[in-house]
């Protein structure tokens, strides 16, 4: 969340600020932030392996104990960061449905944004893809499942409502072409170690699939 800032009252102190600043008692909910993105910027490590609370709680400089206070488990810390990403995605989306025509313009427009959002946020795309949620609890991965399938459902009805009411076979396809083109991107932009950024060509891959 080091790019996409999450809403917090005031700037988190960054490691080098003076001692005394750094160690007065947070505001409330600031101390859950500063926990979502400690967690998302260990994520952004390139081949990071599991991350432990334990880890988690040394990069913060406190004790598990005071993790546990904010979260009563890593999956929720886990569901945060998921509730970051929906709640910016389907924001976005909602902004570009409001002030664009619908059809393939709008549609392209959206994966653009969902492809800008993964390229700033490298930790966030680990989670999208499930790279993050492989040891973690199941019901994670399912979340994530569901997110792309409202993602499919917003890109079906953007090309649906340029064609008429009712819904079509062309829509459906090229709304599940493009949210597989999402998927893929952003698999290799974490499998690559952030190498394989996933706006590369998106312009001339948007014109060939709409």
């Amino acid at each position: 969340m080091s790019h996409a800032e999450l809403d917090t009252p005031d700037p988190i102190p960054a490691g080098g600020d003076t001692p005394a600043a750094a160690r007065k008692r947070p505001k409330p909910g600031e101390r859950r932030v500063q926990i979502l993105q400690a967690l998302a910027t260990m994520l952004e490590q390139p081949g990071a392996e599991r991350i432990t609370t334990a880890a988690l709680a040394a990069r913060l400089d406190v004790s598990e104990a005071a993790l546990y206070r904010h979260f009563a488990s890593k999956a929720q810390m886990f569901e945060g960061l998921i509730e970051f990403i929906e709640q910016s995605v389907f924001s976005l989306i909602n902004q570009i449905t409001e002030r664009e025509p619908a059809g393939a313009g709008q549609a392209g427009r959206i994966v653009s944004m969902l492809i800008q959002f993964a390229e700033k946020n490298p930790g966030m795309t680990r989670v999208m893809v499930g790279d993050a949620l492989v040891f973690e609890n199941e019901r994670l991965q399912q979340r994530m499942n569901q997110f792309f399938d409202k993602v499919e459902s917003s890109l079906k009805q953007c090309l649906r409502s340029a064609d008429g009411a009712t819904p079509t076979v062309d829509a459906q396809v090229r709304a599940s072409v493009l949210t597989a083109f999402i998927v893929g991107r952003l698999q290799r932009f974490a499998r690559s170690g952030f190498k394989r950024v996933p706006s590369e060509h998106l312009e001339q891959a948007l014109s060939r699939m709409l």
